[in-house]
């Protein structure tokens, strides 16, 4: 009884289908991609910014040479997913409660 068989993962993701909808599953996991791939970059970006010393400067200017041919981006880039802040909506004002005449 430890392990889950075929069938109870099936039955898992029957409720997750259900409980989300078949449209938002996509892009859920298009967003989840997307924050593994940038946390991935950031990772990498962290480890090559500690293992590399930091350039020192020399005293003769480089050689002039061609430019270097511009090859294609390694990643495509990820649309910016920041959103403005979210003002918080006008107060509700109470209706005035509607009330029987009490007849005397």
């Amino acid at each position: 009884m430890g392990a889950m068989s075929p069938w109870h993962w099936a039955i898992v993701a029957l409720v997750v289908v259900i409980l989300f909808g078949s449209k938002k599953l996509p892009d859920a996991a298009r967003g989840l991609g997307r924050s593994l791939r940038i946390f991935k970059s950031e990772v990498k970006e962290m480890q090559n910014d500690n293992s590399t010393p930091a350039p020192t400067a020399q005293s003769a200017p480089p050689a002039q040479s061609a430019p270097p041919a511009q090859s294609a981006p390694a990643e495509l880039p990820v649309a910016d997913t920041t959103t403005a802040p979210v003002t918080p909506p006008a107060p509700v004002q109470p209706q005035s409660q509607h009330t029987e005449p009490k007849s005397a």
